[in-house]
């Protein structure tokens, strides 16, 4: 359980960005990122090739890829499954699916799952894309780092190839509801009869992750007949099962509406709660 924990508790730094890019084909880079051959990596399918591409921020972003993917650029409150490393400049490998003995990872677009330039070059980017991206430090971790992993004000490099679009599971009065992992082992499924305890993140595009029940140390119990509970989660854990993985984006109209909460949600925002189920009680 401590790993499915650990797996999906990504850190944010919310930082400013001047987004004026410009696109240019490069034709030949016979110095593609030798920097990064350094490193502890065994995750041989993100090893980089020609750059075909490349497009770059005033403030410093950059995006190259290795390969152009099809469709139509990702797009805000979609849901995707990457294969993902993160290196510091001089090679060292500080996060990754592959750290976590995984194939790849889910990621939703546009919530502060990562760092804020994480969801600005997704947005450049498409279903099929291999690229590597650098991050200049402010648009990463910042002046504080991560302690004992990436030093204050590093920049970050990005290896990063998007597999694919992970539809939701189902769709509740327009709360849409992803089960990433299933407890298939567990018959009891939450009803309205039951209490689910449960550790959550939820926050908002302009507000992410602004309460985080690990941090706490105990999960949550809700009840189907607590009062003031936002009703688009309530709707989305009917049928939970224990050790259960959920992703779930509540509309307004489910959630706090034209109200809003306090400072902490804008009015007519839509949540994201990501959730862990502890126990169907």
């Amino acid at each position: 359980m401590r790993a499915k924990i650990v797996y999906f508790c990504m850190a944010l730094s919310l930082v400013g960005c001047n987004v004026e890019g410009v696109k240019k084909e490069i034709k030949e880079d016979k110095n593609i990122v030798s920097d990064l051959k350094k490193t502890n990596s065994t995750n041989k399918t993100l090893a980089p090739s020609k750059i075909i591409d490349e497009l770059k921020w005033k403030d410093g972003l950059k995006i190259k890829w290795f390969k152009h993917g099809k469709g139509d650029n990702l797009k805000e409150e979609e849901v995707i499954q990457i294969n993902y490393q993160v290196f510091l400049e001089n090679g060292t490998l500080v996060d990754g699916n592959e750290l976590l003995n995984r194939s790849s990872l889910p990621f939703l677009v546009g919530y502060g799952m990562q760092t804020k330039g994480w969801d600005l070059a997704l947005l450049h980017l498409k279903v099929g894309d291999f690229v590597e991206i650098f991050l200049p430090a402010k648009l990463a971790r910042g002046k504080y780092g991560v302690k004992g992993l990436i030093p204050p004000n590093a920049n970050n490099i990005i290896r990063l190839k998007i597999l694919s679009k992970v539809q939701p599971t189902s769709r509740i009065d327009g709360v849409k509801i992803w089960l990433l992992e299933e407890n298939a082992s567990e018959e009891k499924k939450a009803t309205e009869n039951n209490a689910i305890d449960f550790h959550y993140m939820v926050g908002t595009k302009t507000n992410p992750k602004y309460d985080i029940s690990y941090r706490r140390g105990v999960p949550f119990r809700m009840r189907f007949s607590d009062h003031g509970l936002v009703s688009g989660l309530k709707k989305a854990m009917l049928g939970v099962k224990r050790s259960d993985k959920v992703w779930v984006l509540v509309p307004p109209r489910e959630g706090y509406g034209e109200l809003g909460l306090l400072d902490l949600v804008k009015p007519n925002e839509t949540l994201f709660y990501d959730i862990f189920v502890v126990e169907v009680v």
